[in-house]
């Protein structure tokens, strides 16, 4: 591990030392306040703006005014085919060949339409595996699935609960799958998990779901752009990503979505079917006879909205400058940084949940202290100008992100969190 210190001129040798500085400069970071400049670790809830987002926008808006309806087939990024102007990044990213995956929708809407085709329950094999901490909307995704082929979630909704350390263990997971076996038809499993930030071992869990049996599909809102992924040789079925967080691409952005080659040509009674969908060459035929566009691009729905698709257009472009292996190889020095940081400075008030042979760029923190306020915490940090994420019960979510954030910011983090219990220390 690196020899750190807790000097400030430290952090900024760090920061002098980083071959990713530059890209700092090609983000907004939000306003100073009350003298205090914006400290953001919240990337794990929504990535900040890149400076090249309004630029591609700006483009669509201009060659709408300029070209009209032909700003479908002309221009500089033509609309026809402007989903796959991502296609690259997403592949490059998740470790997927380009005919696996495609941008489209958002999300739990993509989590719809794969389960639509990856769960198809029988009369022995109706039953999901989700964590018992899923973030809330794939919890609801689920549970309707189940209700639409007239089961009952208490019967069919299997959950992998973690222990009292709040993580989850790839034991207990075996466990369920032994005492369920033959009636797991698919597993929905992240890549990381959001309230604790423990990276799973998604390998593995394809893994055992091939042993299984059964299908998996994972979520990877909070593991794209944050670790490595190799989804192709990994193999689930189906996976799906939001690119607001780590992508940094915009409140409410086109997100992405997996499919492995092996189902590409299967029986087409297993997908939900929409014009977009159709092979580009006849889509504008207007024929009732549908023939499947190839690869993922069969699952499209619809064509994207371009305005919402541009940015993460722009900043697919930025992880192909930086390349995943440097944003990674940082990431794991600032963590390691902050996390020697509250060592230091906060023992036996703050610790951090979150394994740190299993991480990405977020870590968990708790306010331990038995005269400490977390809630109260919390909201100094907020008046100090710090920007972090809160979460039920009583942890602060904190995640520095190596495309944007430096040593320094986590420095002035830990000086500002000091500030904020000892405040609350003195009442």
């Amino acid at each position: 591990m690196t020899d750190f210190n807790t000097s400030l001129e430290y952090a900024r040798s760090l920061d002098a030392a980083d071959p990713l500085r530059r890209f700092r400069s090609q983000f907004s970071i939000p306003e100073d306040r009350d003298g205090r400049r914006n400290i953001y670790v919240c990337g794990n809830s929504l990535g900040l703006r890149p400076d090249a987002a309004p630029l591609l926008v700006n483009e669509v808006l201009d060659e709408w005014a300029r070209l009209g309806v032909e700003g479908h087939v002309k221009g500089a990024h033509p609309w026809l085919p402007y989903h796959r102007f991502a296609t690259a990044g997403f592949a490059k990213l998740t470790g997927a060949a380009e005919s696996e995956v495609v941008a489209m929708n958002t999300l739990t809407v993509n989590l719809h339409i794969m389960m639509a085709s990856f769960y198809q329950p029988d009369s022995v094999r109706k039953k999901i595996i989700i964590e018992s901490t899923a973030f809330p909307s794939d919890y609801y995704a689920v549970a309707s699935q189940i209700r639409l082929h007239g089961h009952d979630p208490d019967d069919c909704l299997v959950e992998w609960v973690p222990r009292e350390d709040e993580l989850l263990h790839k034991e207990d997971l075996e466990m369920l799958l032994e005492k369920h076996a033959g009636e797991i038809a698919l597993m929905l499993l992240p890549g990381v998990q959001y309230y604790s930030g423990q990276v799973l071992d998604m390998k593995e869990h394809c893994r055992l779901a091939k042993k299984a049996g059964c299908h998996i599909g994972l979520d990877l809102a909070h593991a794209v752009g944050n670790v490595p992924i190799e989804l192709h040789d990994w193999g689930p079925d189906f996976a799906a990503w939001c690119t607001y967080k780590y992508l940094n691409s915009g409140p409410g952005a086109i997100a992405g979505a997996f499919v492995h080659t092996r189902h590409h040509d299967e029986n087409e009674t297993k997908y939900l079917k929409g014009w977009w969908g159709n092979e580009e060459s006849s889509r504008f035929k207007m024929a009732r006879t549908f023939k499947p566009a190839k690869g993922a691009e069969h699952w499209q729905m619809s064509n994207p909205p371009i305005l919402s698709l541009a940015p993460v257009i722009a900043s697919l472009e930025l992880f192909g400058e930086a390349g995943m292996d440097a944003l990674r190889k940082k990431s794991l020095l600032q963590t390691s940084y902050l996390k020697f940081l509250i060592d230091q400075h906060l023992t036996g008030k703050v610790v951090s949940i979150t394994p740190m042979d299993a991480r990405g760029c977020q870590l968990s923190l708790v306010v331990t202290g038995s005269d400490l306020d977390a809630r109260k915490v919390f909201n100094d940090l907020e008046a100090m100008n710090v920007t972090a994420d809160w979460r039920e019960p009583n942890v602060i979510r904190v995640a520095p992100v190596p495309m944007y954030n430096s040593f320094e910011d986590i420095h002035e983090l830990i000086e500002r969190m000091k500030a904020a219990i000892s405040a609350d220390e003195k009442g």
